[in-house]
């Protein structure tokens, strides 16, 4: 049987290589990519130092508050703002920022709105307590009822 089998493959095997695959032609060429361009390295400033401030004082929307700022032009930077909160308070924050430490700022508050001090009244209920009287009668006494403990009695007799 296996002799049968591989005569068979033989056969199979010459009819196909008489005829060879059709070679692949596209309809259209492959388009041609240039190579990417390399981009052109970022150029290296020079530090750029610099110094701001400003102010503002709206007395009509009671809008009052600052900024200075400075940089040395390598990353450190130191600045301090102010503004008037809603009671009246300044705050300042202090603030310093650079590679090494990240940002850091201290917060200070002056001045403003004192809430008074306030004790709560002490309790006083509107009206006294009534007075219960014990009640007009005495209870009856009961005395716990005498019960005889039940007599075990199986209900068969074992045949043995």
């Amino acid at each position: 049987m296996a002799a049968k089998f591989v005569i068979f493959a033989a056969c199979v095997a010459t009819a196909l290589a008489q005829y060879s695959a059709p070679a692949y032609k596209p309809a259209y060429s492959a388009p041609a990519y240039s190579a990417p361009k390399a981009y052109a390295p970022e150029p290296a400033y020079a530090p750029t130092p610099y110094k701001f401030e400003y102010s503002v004082n709206d007395p009509h929307t009671y809008d009052v508050h600052s900024q200075s700022e400075y940089s040395d032009g390598n990353g450190y930077v130191k600045g301090t703002y102010s503004l008037v909160e809603a009671d009246g308070s300044i705050r300042t924050v202090e603030y310093t920022a650079d590679d090494h430490s990240g940002f850091n700022a201290v917060v200070k508050n002056e001045g403003g709105y004192k809430a008074p001090s306030y004790s709560a009244p002490a309790y006083k209920p509107a009206y006294s307590a009534p007075a219960y009287s014990a009640p007009a009668y005495s209870a009856p006494a009961y005395s716990a009822p005498a019960y005889s403990a039940p007599a075990y009695k199986p209900a068969y007799k074992p045949a043995y």
